[in-house]
């Protein structure tokens, strides 16, 4: 149903497009009402009556903005699921990713045994106190 529908839309937008190329626009004799040859009028009033190709564009119009709201409504009340990634983001549960870690056996970097008597004493005086920062420059 949904394909016949957008088949269909697409027959009547290119019957618009055609339609509307084929007519005559609505300035075409405008020279005429300013002193040119041919016939009388108003430069863009009404002409008379509607001609075959005016009626045939507003009926496949109609058929157009008909053809529009169907598909709309068709759109809005889908029961089909989305296949959006996004949504099956939500739907799914994260799962937690195991990363195998390697045996302690099969490191090749060599362990090396520190004795804490043997590291040297942290020496903070070299470190500058809070009050000997001088505070920020003003401009």
């Amino acid at each position: 149903m949904d394909i016949i529908l957008l088949v269909l839309h697409v027959v009547l937008s290119l019957g618009i497009i055609t339609l509307v190329l084929l007519q005559k626009g609505a300035g075409a004799s405008a020279g005429a009402a300013f002193g040119g040859g041919g016939g009388g009028g108003s430069v863009f009033g009404a002409t008379g009556s509607a001609n075959f190709l005016s009626k045939t564009t507003a009926i496949f119009a109609v058929g157009f903005f008909i053809n529009s709201l169907v598909l709309a409504y068709l759109a809005a009340n889908r029961e089909i699921q989305s296949e959006s990634v996004i949504d099956a983001l939500i739907e799914q549960p994260a799962t937690e990713l195991s990363v195998p870690m390697p045996a302690n056996d099969s490191v090749d970097a060599p362990v090396v045994d520190i004795p804490v008597a043997d590291m040297p004493a942290a020496d903070d005086s070299d470190v500058p106190a809070a009050t000997d920062i001088p505070p920020p420059a003003s401009e």
